[in-house]
C-alpha cells in the first residue's frame, strides 16, 4: 500500500495548487482525479468560458467596425471554430496542470476515489494512505425538480460550451455569472436569448445600481429579460422545447430550440466515502473549521464543498492555507468579506465587500461615491462607456467598506480595492495615490473623490 503524507481527491484549481503548494513544503504528495486534470475550472468552466467570451467580444468588434472608422464587409463567425478553439484553450491549460503535476513530484492517480476509515483512499480497487487527506472533489450543475436536465433540450453549462449547432432561440433560467456569461456569449453569436430569473432583479448578489446597469445594457443588446419570474414546467415532446414561465402579470408560454439551467450549483459529495469516515455535512456542504479540517482527524475539505463562496480562487486560497497549517506555519484565517467576485460577461462586473444596502442595513454611516465610465476618457477612445465604479466608505473611519465595478474590463480592476482592503487603507489615501492617466483605473480614484465631494471629472 502506498503511503503518502497528503493525498488530495480531485484536481480542479482547489485541488491541484494545494497539492503544489503541499510538494513545495516538502510532503510526498499524491492527486486523484476520475476525469481530466484541472477539474471543472479549466475544462469545463472559468477558461473556455472566457474562451467563448473573447470571441464574441471580437465577433462584436467587427460588427461594430464602422464606430471606429474601419470597415469590414459581411463580418461572419463559425460556431463549430469557436467552440473548437474554447476546446483547445481549455486543453492546453490541463496539459500545462500535468507538466505541474510532474516538475513536482506529485504523483496522479487516475480514477474514483473513496474515501475509507483509518486516513485511507480506494482508487479503483487500490488502496492509499496518507496522514493527511483533502477533499477537493468540487461542484456540478444543480437541477431544479420543474426542469431536469436532458442535456440535449435542457442543459446545463458543460453541454452549452459543446453544442453541436448554434440554436436560434435560447431561454437561460438563472441570472447569476454562468447565466449571464451565456446569456451575452449567445445573443453576441445571433442567437435570442430570454433570461428568466427567480428573483426582482438579475444579477441579484450584486449591488442593486449593478443590476439596473447589466440589465439595461442587456436589454440594448436586445436579451429579453423576465424577472420575479419561474419556470414551472417545460414541455419536450416537440421539435423545441415549450417553457411554462409563472410571472406577477401570469403564466406565459416560452418556445425555444433549448433551455440552459444557470440556477446554481451542487457539491460532489455522493458516493466518496463521507459515511464511511462519518465526515459531519449539512445541507450538501462539509463541515469545516477555519484550518479546513472536518470533525475526524487527518480528513479536510476546501473549495465548492464546503461552505465558503464557490469560486475558484476561494479553492484555491483555501487549499494553500489549509496545508500550510498542516505543514505547522503560522496562517490565518481567510477572510471572507474580502473576496472578490467576478462575471465576464459584456459589460463585465467585478465586486468586493459590502454594497450600499447591506452597509445601510447594518446601520453604517456610509459615504458613497460614484464615477461613470461615460466621463472616462480612456472608455470613451475605447468606445466601451457603458457602466461605472461606485464605492462605500464609513464616514467616521473613512474604511472601505465595498467596491462595485460594471465596465469593459472591471474585472482587471477590482484587485486594486482588495488590496487596499486588506491593508485597511483609507478613502483619503486612495485619493492621494496618484492614478495613471488616461486609463480606467482613474475611474477607481474619481469614485473615492465623489465620495469625498472632491470629484474633478463630474
Amino acid at each position: 500500500m502506498s503511503k503518502y503524507d497528503v493525498i488530495v481527491l480531485g484536481s480542479g484549481p482547489g485541488g491541484y495548487v494545494t497539492a503544489i503548494r503541499a510538494s513545495q513544503l516538502g510532503l510526498k504528495t499524491a492527486i486523484v482525479e476520475k476525469e481530466s486534470l484541472g477539474g471543472v475550472c479549466l475544462n469545463w468552466g472559468c477558461i473556455p468560458t472566457k474562451a467563448l467570451l473573447k470571441s464574441a467580444q471580437v465577433f462584436e468588434y467587427l460588427k461594430h467596425a464602422e464606430d471606429y472608422g474601419l470597415k469590414v464587409k459581411d463580418a461572419e463567425h463559425d460556431f463549430d471554430a469557436v467552440v473548437k478553439r474554447s476546446r483547445n484553450v481549455a486543453d492546453g491549460m490541463s496539459k500545462g496542470v500535468q507538466f505541474l503535476m510532474k516538475k513536482n513530484k506529485i504523483d496522479v492517480i487516475k480514477g474514483f476515489g473513496t474515501l475509507k476509515t483509518g486516513k485511507k483512499v480506494e482508487v479503483d480497487g487500490t488502496v492509499y494512505s496518507a496522514d493527511h487527506i483533502i477533499i477537493a472533489t468540487g461542484a456540478r450543475s444543480r437541477e431544479l425538480p420543474s426542469l431536469p436536465q436532458d442535456g440535449k433540450k435542457v442543459i446545463g453549462y458543460r453541454e452549452a460550451m459543446t453544442l453541436p449547432s448554434q440554436p436560434k432561440k435560447m431561454i437561460v433560467v438563472g441570472s447569476g455569472a454562468i447565466g449571464v456569461e451565456f446569456a451575452y456569449f449567445y445573443n453576441s453569436m445571433g442567437t435570442e436569448v430570454t433570461i428568466v430569473e427567480y428573483l426582482p432583479r438579475i444579477v441579484p448578489v450584486e449591488d442593486e445600481d449593478v443590476s439596473k446597469q447589466l440589465e439595461r445594457s442587456f436589454k440594448k443588446s436586445g436579451i429579453k429579460i423576465m424577472t420575479s419570474s419561474e419556470v414551472t414546467k417545460v414541455d419536450t415532446s416537440g421539435k423545441g422545447v415549450k417553457a411554462t414561465v409563472k410571472t406577477k402579470k401570469g403564466e406565459e408560454i416560452l418556445e425555444a430550440d433549448l433551455v440552459l439551467s444557470a440556477v446554481g450549483i451542487k457539491s460532489n459529495i455522493e458516493n466518496i466515502g463521507l459515511e464511511n469516515v462519518g465526515i459531519a455535512v449539512d445541507r450538501d456542504k462539509i463541515l469545516v473549521n477555519d484550518y479546513y479540517q472536518t470533525n475526524i482527524p487527518g480528513y479536510y475539505a476546501i473549495g465548492d464543498v464546503t461552505p465558503g463562496q464557490a469560486l475558484a480562487h476561494v479553492a484555491s486560497a483555501e487549499g494553500i492555507l489549509c496545508v500550510e497549517k498542516i505543514a505547522g506555519q503560522h496562517v490565518e484565517a481567510l477572510d471572507y468579506g474580502n473576496i472578490p467576485g467576478c462575471t465576464y460577461c459584456s459589460p463585465e462586473i467585478a465586486s468586493v465587500g459590502l454594497t450600499e444596502k447591506q452597509a445601510k442595513d447594518q446601520g453604517i454611516d456610509i459615504k458613497v461615491g460614484k464615477f461613470p465610465f461615460s466621463a472616462s476618457g480612456k472608455a470613451s477612445a475605447s468606445g466601451n462607456k457603458d457602466g461605472f465604479v461606485k464605492v462605500i466608505f464609513d464616514a467616521k473611519y473613512g474604511e472601505w467598506l465595498g467596491c462595485h465595478m460594471v465596465g469593459a474590463g472591471v474585472t482587471d480592476m477590482i484587485a486594486e480595492a482588495v488590496l487596499g482592503r486588506k491593508l485597511e487603507t483609507t478613502g483619503h489615501e486612495v485619493l492621494k495615490t496618484v492614478h495613471p492617466h488616461p486609463t480606467m483605473s482613474e475611474a477607481v480614484m474619481e469614485a473615492v473623490a465623489d465620495a469625498y465631494d472632491e470629484v474633478i471629472h463630474l
